[in-house]
């Protein structure tokens, strides 16, 4: 297939999926009978319309091959049960970035795989914190008291911070922290191997795993069993401690361990 028939057959696709989104109605039948198949009545109750409007939609959907009839009841076909998923993902992606667009918007996400973007959904519970000209180390304490309760850690660090990595071998010295896996570069971890405190907690540490990449992320990423945590670069470069993301839902652990697992596979 040729990229102009590739764009040609996306265009007809926006089209579709413009049909339905600029319709308040047809997109309301379709998330209301996505869950379960529903006959004329309860439709009506549920949203609230009356039936002539209701039946108008419900044609249009059909002649589009996006419902059927069976019996009194309308349910999505296979097409319609895609669509109405993928559209779902969508309304979901954008309450997510919405709800933290102050974060997002700061900072630099170019290191963020588009794969793991498109599944920004699944961030939907998670909060921001940020720091204040009265607590300027609010972020790294919420961080500090998270890290403190956690038995497991996988960690992408993307910058030599000395304070960062003493609490960990803290935490490891009280036994406490079971496991630790971080992800650095080679500049990181040489930083690392000349420090004596460091070289001795850390890379002399049975129950400490860290491997060394070629690239290094502008992302802070910091997984465990019972959350997620992320904070970023801004977009000139300089990293930003005063903005952290967190999470303790399974969506987002889900999320937060995908993209791990991208820079996990880096030689």
């Amino acid at each position: 297939m040729t990229n102009l028939q590739t764009k040609k057959d996306l265009n007809d696709e926006y089209k579709n999926v413009k049909y339905i989104l600029t319709s308040g109605m047809r997109t309301r039948l379709l998330l209301s009978i996505y869950d379960s198949s529903k006959n004329l009545e309860e439709l009506r109750i549920s949203l609230e319309k009356p039936s002539a409007t209701i039946l108008h939609g419900l044609k249009e959907l059909e002649n589009q091959n996006l419902i059927r009839k069976v019996q009194k009841y309308y349910e999505l076909t296979s097409n319609g049960y895609l669509l109405t998923t993928n559209m779902v993902k969508l309304i979901e992606n954008w309450y997510a970035i919405n709800k933290n667009k102050k974060f997002w918007n700061n900072h630099d996400i170019s290191d963020i795989p588009e794969d793991i973007l498109k599944n920004m959904y699944l961030l939907k519970d998670a909060e921001y914190e940020t720091s204040t000209t009265s607590n300027l180390s609010n972020a790294f304490n919420k961080y500090i008291k998270l890290i403190s309760k956690s038995s497991t850690l996988k960690i992408i660090m993307p910058i030599y911070s000395e304070n960062h990595l003493k609490h960990m071998i803290r935490l490891l010295e009280e036994d406490k922290l079971k496991n630790l896996q971080l992800i650095v570069d080679n500049r990181i971890l040489k930083s690392i191997q000349k420090n004596p405190q460091l070289n001795k907690g850390l890379l002399k540490n049975k129950k400490v795993k860290i491997k060394c990449i070629s690239t290094n992320p502008k992302i802070f990423l910091t997984c465990a069993d019972e959350f997620m945590s992320l904070t970023l670069f801004f977009k000139d470069g300089h990293y930003d401690d005063s903005q952290i993301l967190i999470a303790k839902d399974k969506n987002a652990l889900k999320w937060a361990l995908g993209l791990h697992q991208h820079f996990d596979n880096y030689n």
